[in-house]
């Protein structure tokens, strides 16, 4: 199959060599603003180089993975939708709740599938998790936490686009704990604070956060993410029930030294790129996208499913400005 990517910065390109390795993918058609993203693209995979998104789409593409800025999310998303073509995209759907909802509303029912990058769905161990939970070998659930730490805080650019700490990294835990408990989250409480990067405390966010999550049947989601782990990338999920407890992440590559006697755990290099932590995992998504493509699935992350983890990061975002609870039914549109 032939595939489109329109945006070549850092995730583009990890997607486009991604997909020049895949047996399905017999070429791809790139786009970028930036002509050397774009000339490295075809010097490295082959690629077919054009000049906008409107060309790309004309080029007999199967499928296309957008990796542009968020911004133009639902534009490249809606003119692949009305060209019949089935679409990937990288995370938020839009920048805010009521334009993620047009865009719902515009796919719904057009038959065109859109598939949702949420890269930790693919995990072999999150999914693990999600099959142990489902089979009821955990019993009921009681606790849930989830873990994102990044080992440096991203560049002020990026700070002053990326929407605040929930929106842009606790997305990602709100999306999982969603998905592997099968459950959803119906209120939030959030705390932050800052601890370095004066940066980020003057464009309005914090570097460091927390959220206590109630799901609809009771269980107590806990939420930690930060910009600065000097240790690396951590990301873990614990899953406590009633009947065993399990986790994902406890690897040799984990960033978390243990001091106690005798212990030698964790004993590898720890991860120190969310791409190392996750290449297998994106591998896995974009094969299943393949597989969309083709039409032997169904989106494994639609559009709905990351409306709801955008509203628990609007439902934290709103709770830490204003210091208190705030139920999902508030934000929604």
């Amino acid at each position: 199959m032939r595939i489109g990517i329109m945006g070549l910065g850092r995730i583009g390109s990890f997607h486009a060599e991604t997909l020049a390795g895949l047996d399905g993918v017999d070429s791809l058609v790139v786009t970028d603003p930036v002509a050397a993203a774009v000339a490295t693209a075809t010097e490295r995979f082959g690629a077919t180089a054009t000049d906008s998104p409107e060309a790309l789409r004309a080029a007999g593409v199967d499928g296309v993975v957008i990796a542009a800025a968020t911004d133009a999310h639902p534009d490249l998303m809606l003119a692949a939708v009305r060209a019949g073509i089935p679409v990937f995209c990288e995370k938020p759907v839009a920048r805010g709740v009521e334009e993620s909802q047009e865009v719902l509303r515009a796919v719904e029912g057009s038959g065109v599938e859109v598939h949702i990058g949420y890269n930790r769905r693919f995990d072999a161990g999150f999914a693990a998790a999600r099959r142990a939970v489902l089979s009821g070998e955990l019993g009921d659930l009681h606790t849930v936490r989830s873990t994102t730490l990044d080992p440096a805080p991203p560049p002020l650019a990026y700070v002053a686009v990326s929407g605040g700490i929930f929106r842009d990294c606790g997305v990602h835990d709100f999306d999982i704990v969603r998905w592997v408990t099968g459950r959803e989250v119906v209120e939030v409480y959030a705390t932050g604070g800052n601890r370095g990067a004066e940066y980020i405390r003057e464009a309005g966010d914090v570097d460091t956060a927390s959220a206590l999550l109630t799901l609809d049947d009771g269980t107590i989601a806990v939420i930690s993410d930060s910009r600065h782990n000097a240790r690396g990338h951590d990301v873990r999920l614990e899953l406590h029930g009633m009947k065993d407890s399990i986790a994902v992440g406890l690897g040799d590559r984990l960033p978390l030294r243990s001091v106690e006697p005798g212990t030698a755990f964790p004993a590898g290099t720890p991860h120190t790129f969310f791409m190392d932590r996750f290449a297998d995992a994106y591998r896995a998504e974009l094969t299943a996208f393949t597989e969309v493509v083709a039409g032997t699935r169904t989106s494994p992350c639609t559009v709905a499913d990351a409306i709801e983890a955008s509203l628990t990061a609007e439902a934290c975002t709103l709770s830490l400005r204003e210091h208190r609870p705030v139920r999902l039914d508030e934000v929604r549109k």
